[in-house]
């Protein structure tokens, strides 16, 4: 295991500065060790702060992933860049993710290029029998990408209009049906943003294979979305790339592909 679980209580916890404490814990950790170290989690227990801290062994297996696939991974990030100038295809990007969700993502690309731009204008029951014809294992999904369509000629307004990433999701979240922190993650980044973590089962099974998690997680509650997040995002950072890059190198590593 790869997590190292802290308590620190006494003054730290009446102090405004008590993150940089940990902060400086980490740093302290990392200089004995030689290894990055990333406090990925802070929890207030009232009487004590539990902080975990993620040992991060594997940075120049990144590194050498990172060289070899580099140039693909930045077409791959303009390529979103430019998805997200254009309305038809944000839509048709949320709805991508609409339906990737527990699906194969290979086959989800099939079915938006196949549909394409069904999504905007086919009625419900033919967008529904388009789906029964692809083989699509949730038809009924087409109840949440119809119900999506009332934001269509809006949507890019509306996500020009937050200036904060993660309020963006959480609007997503809480207004688009079919979308949880997954799926708005992964609208966001093919559309452009870079900011967000798309945590799905590959990279649960890559921080899993580090010793980062223990558990085998089948969904994700939104306190420990957050948690892998910020422990993706310190990884990132210790790479100096995005987390929109981060999880393609990591795709890569996991499947020896770069989709999206």
């Amino acid at each position: 295991m790869n997590v190292i679980i802290v308590e620190f209580g006494g003054n730290v916890i009446y102090s405004c500065c008590s993150v940089d404490y940990f902060e400086d814990f980490a740093l302290l950790l990392e200089e004995l060790s030689s290894l990055p170290h990333i406090v990925f989690s802070v929890e207030n227990l009232l009487d004590k702060f539990k902080v975990k801290i993620g040992v991060i062994n594997f940075i120049e297996e990144l590194k050498k992933i990172i060289e070899e696939c580099k140039n693909i991974v930045k077409e791959k990030i303009k390529e979103f860049e430019n998805i997200g100038n254009n309305e038809d295809l944000v839509f048709k990007e949320l709805c991508f993710c609409i339906l990737t969700a527990n699906f194969s993502a290979e086959k989800g690309i099939i079915i938006q290029n196949t549909i394409n731009n069904g999504f905007i204008n086919l009625p419900k029951e033919e967008l529904y029998n388009e789906l029964i014809k692809l083989r699509y294992r949730y038809p009924n999904r087409v109840e949440y990408i119809i119900e999506a369509r009332k934001y269509y000629g809006e949507l890019l307004k509306i996500i020009k209009s937050f200036s904060n990433t993660k309020s963006l999701r959480e609007w997503l979240v809480k207004n688009i049906k079919g979308i949880g922190y997954k799926e708005a993650s992964h609208f966001l980044r093919n559309i452009g943003f870079k900011d967000i973590a798309i945590i799905d089962r590959h990279i649960l099974r890559f921080l899993k294979n580090k010793g980062l998690i223990i558990e085998d997680f089948k969904s994700l509650t939104r306190k420990r979305y957050l948690e892998f997040e910020n422990l993706l995002s310190g990884i990132a950072d210790k790479l100096n790339i995005t987390l929109a890059e981060l999880d393609l190198y990591i795709w890569y590593l996991m499947t020896g592909k770069i989709l999206k």
